[in-house]
């Protein structure tokens, strides 16, 4: 036991060390690192005593600079600090689990927290510029490769110069002007610190404003201020001195090498080209007034002629993997909270513009006329679509519904069916994964359906084809879940043999299987012994990483690259879940009810015709419910062709949202007898039909005096149209 006074001064020391920790902890992140490039210079205030980085200060949601720039730490006030301090003492970390979490995503429908070091360990992405926005891991900002035709990579960081890994995430970035910068954020980082505002540039090509703007949005923290090796005194002093030593063989100075006259023989100069290597004119063989010299390094560099070689450029071989990448339009502005993909996506519409570019399609050939129309030079994504069909199909169209909405949407459902059943895709119908065809990387196939899919999905035409393991490729939902073979693409023989891997039930029929398929096993990476049965866990994760993601990485940057026009996968990445549904799951099975849901009723102000309109209403609603019980000779898909031109439900709200108004008869004389109205009311009934307007979405019910003439009047009308409908081979 220790003696009383040596307890009491043994808890006095460990409450000072405390205190010193204490002081010494940002008073945010409670954390003591104290690294400038990756957490902001660390303050320390004397009175009152207070430390803090200024990273957390910049992305801590509830502090603002209130003050001057000499107040507090650099503007943000002391009580403001406490402030916030007493504010997030209620949040835990979604990482650490602790007090104090003040940086939070700044997606509002998301919920997680983090203090600034452990939000960097969970990918969290803060971005220094205007409100100083966070983004968690699932809402982060991310990049795509732009390939070229010779397909590589960059392998090392362009910074540090160690390996890298060449696929692009949080902890690798690259440079947007150039496809060889590739670097780690750490790396970049520091450089942005050391470089500063005027200097923070790409390290190979050298390009500065844009590579500054991606840099910023992908959370990387530029200084404004000058580069620090500017800011070191007598930074550049020892590039005053001159270069004066004789590096000829054999010197004939009797005063030595380093002896230069200020004129003839003995006067040392340096080479034109590289300025580091001198000669003496008489150690060289030169002229007593020479000053044009090369040493023999640079010499043989420029073949002899002491002179930089410049080849001229031959003309670079075009390939289609590197031609234009449409630049998605910028939705930041419309940073949406949520909701449903509805909602997103026709927030996505106004981009549209009235100018239309009409696009003839030849037969049933849609996924040509789509690739011929995303293909041109001067190709807009925000022009409307008008869409001519020709030759066999024209005759089937009437010359009513000649360029129309009906056109469009039809055109849009044979372009995503026949892109479904391109080489772009594999699988089972409605479960498609990614295929890896040589000729369609060859013709950039993957990014132009990447653009003809953004493009259907704007305009109101469902895609709703992807499997669950393709979804999670592209956008990372769910996040980091591992592919399991049951993901991969079924009845293949490849998936054959991971799945015999898989059910193996003992070593030997492990050993059995890769015996086989050495030379697959050999081209994944994956040739290795195995010595236990539960090795095979492993190989089959790598195995099916293999062909789910590694081998596809192209055409995966490619597809990416094509949905970002109009911003729909920025859209999609930010909200993932809620678009789930909308590329994964087959279309809605339409119901009586949601139908109904999707049309807006437009009644009349005047008493005595809204008196007429409810019973339609009624009638309407009992219709919808008969032809999903199928007691109608028209289905559901056929009223909502008729109403919208659409067969299904689309995934985007329709623009303008359909809407329904009524068709009321000629007013009838206040002076007739009541016998000679009800005999109107059945040349009524007998003359009124049903009306759309596919272009507006607009649909007209005719006012009928029974359920039954209502009724009747539909199935006439719809059953016309239908028989009009193109049919599909």
């Amino acid at each position: 036991m220790l003696p009383t006074n040596a307890m009491k001064k043994a808890r006095m020391s460990q409450h000072k060390v405390e205190g010193i920790n204490q002081e010494v902890c940002c008073v945010l992140c409670k954390q003591s690192d104290d690294d400038p490039a990756l957490f902001g210079e660390k303050f320390t205030l004397k009175e009152p005593k207070l430390s803090v980085h200024y990273f957390c200060l910049l992305t801590a949601c509830g502090v603002h600079q209130r003050g001057e720039e000499d107040e507090g730490v650099f503007g943000f006030l002391v009580k403001d600090i406490d402030k916030e301090v007493r504010r997030s003492i209620r949040l835990s970390c979604s990482l650490c689990k602790k007090k104090g979490a003040c940086v939070g995503c700044y997606v509002t429908s998301c919920r997680k927290k983090v203090h600034y070091p452990c939000g960097r360990k969970l990918n969290f992405i803060s971005q220094f510029t205007e409100n100083f926005p966070s983004y968690c891991s699932d809402h982060s900002p991310s990049q795509t490769a732009c390939v070229s035709a010779d397909l590589t990579l960059p392998q090392s960081c362009s910074v540090c110069l160690d390996s890298i890994e060449p696929v692009l995430g949080y902890s690798v970035l690259k440079c947007p002007s150039c496809r060889h910068s590739w670097f780690h954020r750490d790396c970049v980082q520091r450089q942005a610190h050391s470089a500063g505002l005027f200097f923070f540039r790409c390290t190979l090509c050298s390009n500065k404003e844009d590579f500054q703007q991606e840099m910023l949005r992908m959370g990387i923290y530029i200084p404004e201020r000058d580069a620090s090796w500017e800011l070191e005194a007598n930074a550049y002093s020892d590039l005053l001195e001159v270069y004066e030593q004789c590096d000829a063989s054999t010197c004939l100075c009797n005063d030595g090498r380093t002896h230069s006259y200020k004129s003839g023989w003995f006067e040392v100069i340096r080479c034109r080209l590289c300025g580091s290597t001198g000669t003496h004119r008489k150690c060289s063989g030169l002229k007593v007034d020479a000053t044009d010299w090369a040493c023999s390094g640079c010499t043989q560099a420029t073949d002899g002629r002491a002179s930089l070689a410049t080849t001229p450029q031959g003309r670079q071989r075009k390939s289609q993997l590197s031609k234009r990448q449409l630049t998605p339009i910028s939705s930041k502005s419309r940073l949406l909270s949520g909701g449903s993909p509805e909602q997103i996506l026709q927030a996505l519409g106004p981009q549209l513009r009235p100018l239309s570019v009409t696009l003839e399609v030849e037969g049933d050939q849609a996924l040509s006329a789509g690739l011929e129309l995303v293909r041109k030079p001067d190709f807009d994504p925000t022009h409307t679509l008008s869409v001519r069909f020709k030759d066999s199909l024209q005759i089937s169209f009437p010359s009513s519904l000649q360029d129309s909405e009906m056109a469009k949407q039809h055109f849009l459902k044979l372009l995503v069916q026949q892109i479904q059943d391109s080489e772009v895709f594999e699988g089972p119908e409605g479960s498609k994964n990614l295929a890896l065809d040589s000729k369609a990387l060859r013709d950039d196939l993957y990014f132009d359906a990447g653009c003809l899919l953004a493009l259907s999905l704007v305009h109101g035409s469902p895609v709703s084809f992807f499997s669950r393991a393709l979804f999670q490729c592209l956008f990372n939902y769910p996040p980091n879940q591992p592919l399991s073979v049951k993901h991969m693409t079924p009845y293949t023989h490849v998936t054959c043999q991971v799945s015999r891997i898989a059910e193996a039930e003992t070593l030997d029929d492990v050993k059995d299987v890769l015996e086989e398929s050495w030379e697959f096993m050999e081209l994944a990476g994956c040739n290795r012994p195995i010595s236990r049965l539960q090795e095979r866990e492993a190989l089959v994760e790598d195995l099916v990483s293999f062909m789910m993601i590694t081998r596809l990485q192209l055409p995966l940057q490619r597809f990416r690259e094509g949905l970002q026009t109009l911003g729909v996968f920025d859209q999609v990445q930010l909200f993932p879940a809620v678009f789930l549904s909308v590329f994964c799951d087959t279309a809605v099975r339409l119901t009586a009810q949601t139908v109904d849901q999707i049309f807006t009723v437009n009644f009349s102000e005047q008493e005595e015709r809204l008196s007429r309109e409810k019973p339609v209403v009624a009638f309407w609603r009992n219709f919808l419910q008969d032809c999903e019980d199928g007691k109608t000779s028209i289905s559901l898909q056929d009223l909502l062709s008729f109403s919208t031109g659409s067969e299904d439900l689309p995934v985007s709200v329709l623009l303008p949202p359909p809407s329904i108004s009524f068709l009321h008869p000629v007013e009838a004389w206040r002076g007739e007898s009541s016998r000679i109205r009800k005999r109107k009311e059945v040349c009524r009934d007998q003359g009124l039909f049903p009306q759309s307007q596919p272009a507006s979405k607009h649909l007209l019910l005719p006012i009928s005096s029974s359920y039954q003439a209502f009724k009747s009047s539909m199935e006439q009308v719809i059953s016309h149209h239908v028989h009009l409908l193109p049919t599909e081979s």
